[in-house]
């Protein structure tokens, strides 16, 4: 049946003022990924354009500078100790090494090198070298992002003065699904490391992965904890699980490549001023899944040949796809 006009137009128009919010509830968000398909991605664009370049992307690297071993049952992680991925565990990476990767990355286009390490939390004394590649980052001209699990306050308190723009720490799913993919850390010492994080005046990067096995309300749910927080995360990771063999979650069935754009608007949406970041699963996506993602409002994806230990679309390969689509790297 047609919608009525007045109905339609209700429907997909996008708040002109006042439309950061943080009292999303869980029907609005519902009814987003309910919209006709080309309704959502016009509200999401036309919020969007409010915001940012539509034609610019900006580009990060991730590094495993602390590839493996970690004691965590993330179902999803090739780096936990508890499964056979092929994954060795090793040492934390040279400062100089690291500071040689990332020179790399900035020659690549990245203006944000972000660096993960398998730890569930990080000793006081791995943050002294930790500290030192942030520094060296830094010099480089570019922006920081580390990923250390969870914080205590005076471990994130040295990050900040060490001069770190961003931390990640992705809530990963809903509250509600959350104890199926992940038992060793609960959902609540996540939300109290971010919590650390913001009051240490860090940005906060947090986002999530679909395709685990969850429902539309779970990810419905996921975005409703992100927009909802006091103030939201400056980048928002979208990620599709990359299945790995050996994990628990290796032969869930793929995800309808339209419901992941739909996150993508959806997240756009509810928080518009965020960088919406394209992130893992790149590798397995056509040109145009990646290029209706930037329509529905992503504005960020990781470039380099590695997503830590899983694979990422070749430099080249995304050369083309943005001169197809007219897309720039965004400034730092």
């Amino acid at each position: 049946m047609a919608i009525a006009t007045e109905t339609r137009s209700e429907i997909i128009e996008a708040p002109q003022i006042n439309d950061i919010r943080y009292d999303w509830t869980r029907a609005e968000v519902a009814a987003l990924f309910e919209m006709p398909f080309n309704d959502l991605i016009f509200r999401a664009q036309t919020t969007h354009r409010r915001y940012f370049d539509p034609n610019q992307v900006q580009m990060s690297t991730l590094l495993s500078v602390k590839t493996g071993g970690c004691i965590e049952d993330c179902a999803y992680c090739p780096q936990s100790a508890r499964y056979e991925t092929g994954v060795r565990a090793e040492k934390l990476m040279a400062v100089g090494a690291v500071l040689t990767e990332a020179r790399r990355a900035k020659d690549a286009g990245a203006t944000r090198y972000c660096m993960g390490a398998a730890w569930r939390s990080p000793k006081d004394h791995d943050l002294d070298g930790i500290c030192a590649m942030i520094e060296g980052v830094r010099e480089l001209g570019m922006e920081t992002c580390v990923t250390l699990g969870m914080l205590t306050e005076k471990q994130t308190a040295r990050l900040r003065d060490a001069g770190l723009d961003y931390y990640n720490h992705n809530i990963d799913t809903s509250e509600e699904y959350y104890g199926k993919i992940i038992t060793t850390r609960t959902y609540q010492d996540r939300l109290e490391t971010l919590a650390l994080v913001r009051d240490a005046g860090i940005n906060v990067c947090c986002g999530g992965i679909v395709g685990m096995g969850e429902a539309r309300d779970d990810r419905v749910g996921m975005l409703l904890t992100l927009a909802n927080f006091p103030e939201h995360p400056e980048s928002v990771p979208i990620n599709m699980l990359v299945r790995v063999a050996g994990t628990p979650v290796e032969s869930t069935p793929d995800l309808d490549p339209f419901e992941f754009i739909r996150m993508i608007a959806a997240a756009r949406i509810m928080m518009p001023a965020s960088v919406v970041r394209l992130s893992a699963g790149r590798e397995t996506m056509s040109d145009e899944v990646q290029a209706l993602c930037f329509l529905a409002g992503a504005n960020s994806i990781f470039v380099g040949p590695k997503l830590l230990t899983t694979d990422n679309p070749e430099r080249d390969r995304d050369n083309k796809l943005f001169d197809q689509l007219g897309i720039a790297p965004m400034p730092a």
